[in-house]
Formats: C-alpha cells, structure tokens, sequence
C-alpha cells in the first residue's frame, strides 16, 4: 500500500500548489490521478484473498449529496446542467480520496507518517508564503504572469484560502505537542515547525482564518482539559507557541499584518456586501426549498437575485452552508447534517477511547482542524477550493480513525519500532 501513500499525498501537495486546483487543468489532474489510485487500488484488493473494505459511516450522507446531484442533473432539475456535471466529477473525486484514505492508512508507522507529512508540508507551505510575501509582491512563485490582483499568499489566490490551509494542516503539530505524541528531543523541532505556520497566518491578514485558528486553540484547550492529566504542561506549550509565533511576527515585521486588520482592502469584500449575499442567497433557497438549483449552479443563477451589484461576477456567497442549501435544497441540507452529526458521534468515539499519547494527540489535532475550518465556512467558502476540500476530508478521515494504542502494547508494530522510534513517541 506503500505506492497508494505516496500516491495520496502527492495529490494533497499537487492540489495546494497548484494554486488551489481551482483551474481546469488542475482539476483535471486532480480527478484523473483520484480515478487512477482508484484503479490501482481495486488491483491491489483482486490480488488480496484477505483484503477487506473498511467503510465509515459518513460514506452514506456523502453518497447521499452525490446522488442529490445524479438526479438534478438526469431529471433536468438543473438550472445549469454543465455546471452540475462538473461539481458531480469533483465530488466523485473527493469521495474517491476519501474512501482510499481509510483503506491506505489503518497502522501507527502509517498514521505517523502522514502527521508528519501534514506538518512538514504545513511549515514549506507557510515558508513559502513569508518569503513570497516580501520578495515577490503580488507574484505567485515570483512568475511576472501569475501577478494577481487580489491578495494572495503563498500558492494561493486569495490568503483566506491559504489561511485555510494552515488552519487543516497546523493542528496536527499542536495536537502532537499539547498530548506529548512525539518524543522529548523532537519537541523542539516540532515547535519551530509550528510558529512558522502560525506567523504566517497572522501576516497574510485573513481575519476569518485567525478567528478560526482562535477558536481552534479553544477547542484543543478543551479537550485537554477532558484529559486533565499533565494539563499544567498543556497550557505551558500552548503559551510557548504563542510567544514564540508573536516574537516571529514581530521581528518579520507587525506593521504589516496591523495595516490589514486597521483598514479593509480594496479587493476585500465589506461585511456589509457579504450580508447582501447572504440574503440574497437565502431568496434562492425559499424559492427552491426541495430541490434546490443544482449543485454547482449557484453562479449562474446569482445574478438575478442580486440586490448589490458590483460589477464582479459571484461564483461563490462567501458561505458555504447557505451555498449548499441553495443549491441542493432540504434535501443536501439533511445530508450535510447527517455527515456533521456523524463525524461529531464518530470522532468522540474515537478521541475518549482508550489509546497511546500520539493517537490521542492526532484525534485532537483533527477535531481542531475540522472545528475550525466548519466556523471558517460562516464567513468564506474554502470548502469550494479542491485543495482545502481534499484537506478536511482528510482531517475528518484522522479524527473518526480507530484508536491507536501506546506503541508498547500495538503486537503488530515490534518490528517496527526500532525504525520509527526516532520521530514519534
């Protein structure tokens, strides 16, 4: 399963550095590799007398939405059918990635491979966007043709969506940290890969990406607080992190990250604009409350119940709970619950079983990401960005997994231990 790993993770790379995979090419790619990983995985399990499928329950509500928009789209109840077969080959895509996921990952050296894949790449990422950020301007990989006009960051268009990606990818190292799952000596190392995360959040001036991270910091500090033991050490890293991300801010430079706070871009959409919308959007859904307009036709439908016009075409409302009912009516509204109540009931299953230091540190971690990306959806749309979608698939994917006992007690994991005791405690 080795090459179905590398596989996945190359997707989740391929997607945030390819700006995103909002693009047709991207995307394209994106669902071509899915199906290919698809293909050589149904392989694999044919080969396998002994292999089994491990289903999750929130397959049903996902499977649910996509056949929601199967029949939008055979039954002509569409307002725009192009529009929904596309969003239908990008869901297929997601389910696909989501579904390999729990049949590539299920020991611990797998599952602490990719915690430290998620950190690693959280930390180039995050480099990346620091140095662009004073050296290249509005440039994308300081290429004079990628000069955009909006404020990117990073690989990213627009810095809410890089702040959504720190915000799925970073809590996996503070998860690690607040629940001891790393050993002593590497404790060091995993706080640097934190603050620079953390710094680069804070400079790209995405004010609903740092409110969610806020809140991500809260959820973390509850859980530890269900794990009383050692909280004292618990509430020492979080301080740790912080004073060490605010010393990085500083000394990068603060001015710049306070200018975007104290004055709102012109290229930021206005609280005022983002109410229009979201009214705006709430008309569509109350004239189409069974069926919604079809998944994906949001845009095209938009214009004729805009109040505010701008001139700026609206592919997305800035909220991607009012999107989907709009677009799928009651009917992916009750899915999207039945997935949220699901992935709540599974991964507190998951995080109060018993388990070691580093599975309880990767459940937390995911539950955090999760939590805070959901808040993040109220105010932007980054679970309409494949590459942000495919990351909360993932950290859903992490935070319902089955426990992981303490290394010491796993029978099928002596063999290697000796090889990973090096990264992971």
């Amino acid at each position: 399963m080795i090459v179905l790993q590398i596989g996945l993770c190359s997707l989740f790379a391929f997607a945030v550095l390819s700006f995103g995979a909002v693009e047709v090419w991207s995307q394209t790619i994106l669902e071509v590799g899915a199906a290919a990983l698809l293909v050589f995985w149904a392989f694999l399990f044919y080969r396998d007398a002994e292999a089994k499928i491990r289903w999750s329950p929130l397959n049903w509500p996902f499977l649910a939405l996509i056949l929601i928009g199967l029949l939008q789209f055979s039954l002509h109840g569409t307002a725009y059918a192009f529009l929904t077969r596309t969003e239908l080959l990008r869901f297929a895509a997601y389910f696909v990635v989501f579904f390999l996921l729990a049949q590539a990952f299920c020991r611990r050296t797998e599952f602490e491979a990719l915690a430290w894949f998620l950190i690693f790449f959280c930390f180039a990422v995050s480099l990346l966007g620091i140095v662009q950020r004073f050296t290249a301007g509005k440039e994308i990989y300081w290429m004079s043709s990628l000069n955009v006009q909006n404020d990117s960051f990073g690989p990213f268009v627009n810095r809410n969506h890089f702040a959504g990606f720190v915000e799925l990818t970073l809590p996996a190292g503070l998860g690690l940290m607040i629940f001891r799952g790393v050993r002593r000596e590497l404790f060091p190392l995993l706080v640097l890969l934190t603050i620079v995360p953390v710094s680069a959040l804070v400079l790209s001036g995405s004010r609903g990406g740092i409110v969610g991270f806020v809140f991500e910091l809260g959820v973390l500090g509850l859980l530890a607080r269900v794990r009383r033991k050692e909280e004292a050490f618990k509430i020492a890293v979080l301080g740790i992190v912080a004073l060490a991300a605010l010393a990085l801010i500083g000394w990068v430079g603060a001015d710049n990250a306070i200018q975007r706070f104290s004055a709102v871009s012109k290229v930021d959409l206005t609280f005022s604009r983002r109410a229009s919308m979201a009214r705006d959007t709430n008309r569509i859904f109350l004239d189409h409350p069974v069926k919604g307009i079809g998944l994906g036709a949001l845009t095209a439908v938009y214009p004729r119940y805009e109040t505010s016009y701008d001139g700026l075409v609206v592919e997305h409302v800035h909220n991607d709970y009012l999107e989907g009912l709009a677009e799928t009516g009651v009917a992916g509204g009750l899915c999207g619950l039945a997935f949220l109540w699901l992935l709540f009931r599974e991964s507190r299953r998951s995080f109060t079983a018993s388990q070691g230091h580093f599975s309880r540190g990767l459940h937390a971690g995911a539950i955090a990401a999760v939590a805070g990306l959901l808040l993040h959806s109220f105010m932007d749309f980054n679970l309409h960005i494949p590459s942000n979608a495919l990351l909360f698939l993932l950290q859903v994917f992490l935070a319902t997994s089955i426990p992981l006992p303490p290394r010491a007690r796993d029978p099928q994991q002596r063999s290697a231990r000796q090889e990973f005791s090096a990264v992971s405690g």
